[in-house]
């Protein structure tokens, strides 16, 4: 296989309003590593086929379902099939259209959280290694070029044993009712048979977990969770506080709510250990800042050439050119088609770099591990996860 050519790409959703799928097609075209060739962009059969010619999809390539997509591309020629799937639908439909794909050979990239229930997550694992495809899940936060240097920092050992994890991720947009008002992300985010057990917890609950998890390597052994849903008459919870207590000893405080009024995707991570510490705040996305009592604080900018391998190749341009939300999702596309390109199968998250299909089902334990803890009122809950890929 060429480890240059540009990867096939098929979409199902993200047509005519839909507000993902969009920075989905951005992030794919910026390295020009990837192209969409196919779409079922929606899952009325006449909006996907509009929303196909409004992105100039070729007619015989626009299909009216993610059914009639796969079986039209499945019955095309190896050099002429789409290699890769971006399924960018409501949380309720990703089990059924990403195991399709799956198991017709097709790697997958997933929208988080990955699925509604750790059962459909286990499904998915058995079958991406039985069918040897890459299966990547959009966490896209891991993608900032100053996360990936916190990375590691943490790993080099430089902050010591790590003793603390604060991680916070504030929105306000769901302060009041909006789902009454037609608004579509608000409407299925707000639905627990669209959105599944999490309202808050799950939407941007996941992705705090992954961040941790992705810069510190812990592991999570217990979770205290309170989760509330200040809007009255929301089925699923606008806020989430939870205390944990990391394998090893290390303690942390994760906040998820979408009701703090005034605060728009305010995502930032602290860690401390016995020897230092660090910050990342994604409103300042380029600038990393390291703390010690044994010499003076330390910031890292993206671009400079102190950085290490992994925060250099994630970035594009000169320092004092700003690089955001786009850049890092791109890094996320790009990784994966690497490993598309390789051939590498399911277990290439950790060797190219992206968030696997393994990453996505310890998120989904996450999400069900603080829901039921929250449901136990507020007792602590074990919420250790087993990774198939160990023993």
């Amino acid at each position: 296989m060429s480890t240059d050519r540009v990867i096939r790409l098929g979409m199902v959703g993200g047509g005519r309003d839909a507000l993902i799928g969009a920075v989905h097609r951005m992030a794919v075209r910026l390295d020009g590593r990837g192209r969409l060739v196919a779409g079922a962009l929606s899952s009325t059969p006449d909006k996907a086929l509009a929303s196909g010619r409004d992105l100039g999809l070729p007619d015989d390539r626009n299909y009216p379902s993610w059914q009639a997509m796969l079986d039209a591309e499945s019955a095309l020629p190896p050099e002429e099939r789409i290699e890769a799937v971006s399924i960018v639908t409501p949380n309720d439909s990703h089990h059924p259209i990403a195991r399709a794909y799956v198991d017709a050979g097709f790697n997958v990239i997933l929208d988080k959280p990955m699925v509604h229930a750790s059962a459909q997550a286990l499904d998915l694992i058995e079958r991406v290694e039985r069918a040897g495809v890459v299966l990547a899940v959009t966490y896209n936060y891991c993608g900032y070029p100053m996360v990936k240097q916190a990375r590691q920092i943490v790993r080099s050992g430089e902050l010591g044993e790590i003793r603390k994890v604060i991680v916070e991720y504030n929105q306000g947009w769901l302060a009041s009712k909006l789902e009454q008002t037609g608004h579509k992300q608000a409407s299925w985010r707000t639905d627990p048979a669209r959105a599944g057990l999490g309202g808050a917890i799950a939407d941007i609950g996941s992705h705090a977990e992954h961040l941790v998890s992705y810069v510190t390597g812990l592991e999570i052994e217990s979770i205290c969770a309170d989760l509330t849903s200040f809007v009255p008459g929301r089925a699923l919870d606008d806020d989430a506080n939870l205390l944990i207590r990391f394998v090893g000893g290390a303690r942390g405080v994760l906040i998820a709510s979408q009701v703090c009024v005034g605060s728009r995707n305010d995502l930032r991570l602290r860690v401390w250990g016995d020897a230092a510490g660090l910050e990342w705040r994604q409103h300042e996305p380029d600038h990393l800042l390291l703390t010690s009592d044994s010499g003076p604080e330390r910031v890292y900018r993206r671009g400079a050439q102190s950085l290490g391998p992994p925060a250099s190749r994630a970035t594009r341009l000169p320092p004092g050119h700003p690089e955001g939300f786009i850049e890092a999702f791109a890094n996320v596309y790009r990784n994966t088609f690497d490993a598309v390109r390789a051939g590498a199968g399911p277990r290439s998250g950790p060797i190219h770099d992206h968030p696997d299909v393994y990453d996505g089902a310890r998120g989904v334990h996450f999400i069900e591990s603080a829901v039921r803890s929250a449901a136990e009122d507020q007792r602590w809950t074990d919420a250790r996860w087993t990774d198939p890929r160990i023993g």
